[in-house]
């Protein structure tokens, strides 16, 4: 064999890998190019940036103890109003109406609370593409803002104050436009100085299902 021949196999053997990994790389985008909009990774937040939507809401209000006396919390029910916008696949900000009562014995507290949710969705097709189709997106998020107070029954010092908020939850993405939301959230406020209960800090667990509707 000519020493020109050994030249050129030696060559074309360092050449395989590097043609094979070019190969590799083209499959890759040709397969996000098909299951996604020009290959992004934020499909589904470039398409519908805005949703809308509304909560059921069970609130477990916590008891509150003092040296002189015991209230029970009392489950009560409300409603929340969300309007939301996606920066990414993965993270959106929801501003968030939570309309409820607030029950300890024979006292009631009507509250009216906004708060502003940052919520990271894990959302796998839009990190790793390999659920494109993905329907159960899990997810976890925070809020804060503030509440304001009203009540018949007792007098308060400050009847706005500021609020905070844990919350967690799986959406069931029925279509392109529509979804299901079941969900936890912890909700803390800060005293409002209650007449007779100036220690208190409304604080509930509540269990919350509603829906959305992506834009």
């Amino acid at each position: 064999m000519g020493e020109a021949m050994k030249k050129l196999l030696v060559s074309l053997f360092c050449l395989m890998p590097v043609m094979a990994n070019a190969t590799m790389i083209y499959r890759v985008q040709k397969t996000w190019g098909e299951n996604g909009e020009n290959g992004s990774h934020e499909a589904f937040a470039s398409k519908h940036r805005f949703y809308a939507g509304g909560m059921y809401d069970f609130s477990m209000w916590r008891d509150y103890t003092a040296d002189d006396m015991v209230a029970d919390g009392k489950d009560t029910s409300g409603f929340d109003l969300l309007l939301g916008f996606r920066l990414f696949d993965t993270f959106r900000i929801e501003a968030d109406y939570l309309n409820t009562r607030a029950k300890w014995n024979d006292v009631s507290v009507k509250t009216n609370t906004v708060f502003l949710n940052m919520i990271v969705d894990a959302r796998i097709d839009g990190l790793y593409r390999m659920l494109y189709n993905q329907k159960i997106v899990p997810y976890v998020g925070a809020g804060f803002g503030a509440t304001w107070f009203n009540s018949d029954d007792i007098e308060m010092e400050n009847d706005t104050v500021p609020s905070f908020a844990a919350l967690a939850g799986i959406g069931l993405e029925l279509s392109e436009h529509f979804a299901l939301d079941f969900g936890y959230r912890y909700v803390y406020m800060l005293k409002p100085k209650v007449e007779g209960a100036h220690d208190l800090i409304p604080h509930a667990h509540q269990l919350r299902v509603g829906a959305h509707i992506n834009f």
